[in-house]
């Protein structure tokens, strides 16, 4: 096949190059793990994409993960424009941010208020010093492979870009901001049973993503959140669920709400804002009203629930439960993996498949991928293969082996087709 010009990308991104560094404003979105240049994005509707050269693309990525619906569902245009026509922000409070709050705790079991930030990186940072100052204690616990954004205390044997890029901890983080922070490995009841029989009295909280999405998709194996959540009981610690990606994605209530499994506190982001920068930390009444001007914890934000995130959030969340998409996403996400797993197969490809409802990763690793240290050994160059030949049949993935792939409700049976017939060739490529 011949291969889709991008003069005007690669043009535009060395442009970029000279005025942001590495030409983009998250590492997420380079190419450097996968080779080449990053396609620079035109417009997106549907399960689609449009790059300024013209070219099409079937979207996995989904701004990673916001986009359950697809890009501009009409609703959450509608709810946008009508909001944008009365103000951008205002630094003062609006009807949506109650209306959105009393939306999220009406979904997800563990809470009863919630605080509107603006990023997922806010939320856990917000959601580690409520910990701290309501249990009056200074450890955290956290897990290999888990992000929880680029929060100093929490960069440590980080995923996401961390992973990718080769630098679990980054640069720039004085040793006295992690010296607080203990990384255990992932799916290790054991482990962490140990840890906190050792310091248990001086932890504040255990923070994981209840389905790792940054270190590729892991799920956990059966009993470790039970585990977690009885250990932190015991141990009187907080358990918070990172469920950034997961919130709304892999069930209405999240995962604590597949899983049966209520953690102390929960932080959100992506699907919460319909797209839109937007954070929220949440928990039980008592834990949230230590937060100022209740209590003495204090977190602000000059944009916090700013009326055009609530409004995106707001109607993606109404959409969500009139339509209940969720059975008919984890149908055809079933559909896909299991194509997945048989073209590599049949080209005799050592991989496994891993999937939590819409979310979903193609290892290219021999073993089920448990823990970071499973996920470190995956076979990063043959994924980069991968990438670029799908990526040149029109299927835009996730540029990273350590990345969740996301399908959102706008992806029909042929797109699911065209990207099975494309990963078929693809993959067959590879194995010759």
């Amino acid at each position: 096949m011949t291969t889709p010009r991008r003069d005007n990308s690669q043009s535009h991104f060395t442009r970029a190059r000279q005025s942001i560094p590495g030409g983009v404003n998250s590492p997420a979105r380079a190419f450097g793990a996968v080779g080449g240049d990053p396609l620079i994005i035109d417009r997106g509707d549907g399960a689609y994409l449009w790059d300024i050269d013209g070219n099409q693309l079937v979207d996995y990525v989904g701004s990673w993960g916001p986009h359950i619906l697809g890009h501009r569902h009409p609703e959450v245009v509608s709810a946008l424009e009508t909001t944008l026509a009365k103000g951008t922000s205002f630094g003062a409070p609006t009807t949506l941010e109650t209306e959105l709050a009393e939306a999220v705790i009406a979904a997800v079991p563990s809470v009863e208020k919630v605080r509107m930030v603006n990023s997922g990186t806010e939320a856990t940072m917000s959601a580690i010093r409520l910990a701290r100052g309501h249990t009056g204690r200074d450890k955290v616990i956290k897990f290999a492979g888990c992000y929880h954004g680029h929060v100093d205390s929490l960069l440590v044997q980080a995923g996401s870009g961390a992973l990718t890029h080769g630098v679990p901890s980054s640069p720039g983080v004085p040793a006295g901001c992690a010296a607080d922070t203990v990384a255990l490995p992932f799916n290790d009841a054991q482990e962490l049973a140990t840890t906190l029989e050792n310091i248990g009295s001086e932890v504040a909280c255990v923070i994981l993503e209840p389905v790792v999405g940054n270190m590729g998709v892991v799920a956990p194996v059966d009993g470790f959140l039970e585990s977690c959540r009885q250990l932190c009981t015991t141990h009187g610690c907080l358990l918070i669920f990172d469920e950034v990606m997961t919130g709304f994605r892999v069930a209405f209530g999240g995962a604590q709400s597949l899983y049966n499994v209520t953690p102390d506190m929960t932080t959100m982001g992506k699907i919460v804002g319909g797209g839109m920068p937007v954070g929220a930390y949440g928990g039980s009444a008592e834990i949230m009203n230590s937060i100022s001007p209740d209590g003495p914890v204090y977190q602000a934000g000059t944009l916090s629930g700013n009326p055009l995130a609530m409004a995106c959030g707001l109607a993606t969340l109404k959409v969500l439960q009139d339509t209940n998409p969720y059975d008919r996403l984890d149908e055809v996400t079933s559909r896909l993996v299991d194509g997945l797993d048989q073209a590599a197969t049949d080209a005799g490809l050592d991989h496994v498949v891993a999937r939590v409802g819409s979310m979903f990763t193609l290892f290219f690793n021999s073993e089920p991928v448990t823990s970071y240290d499973v996920s470190a050994r995956n076979d990063t160059e043959r994924f980069a293969a991968y990438h670029r030949g799908m990526l040149d049949h029109g299927i835009y993935l996730p540029c990273s082996q350590f990345e969740a792939n996301f399908v959102s409700a706008a992806h029909t049976d042929e797109d699911i087709d065209a990207t099975l017939t494309a990963a078929r060739a693809v993959l067959s490529d590879i194995a010759g």
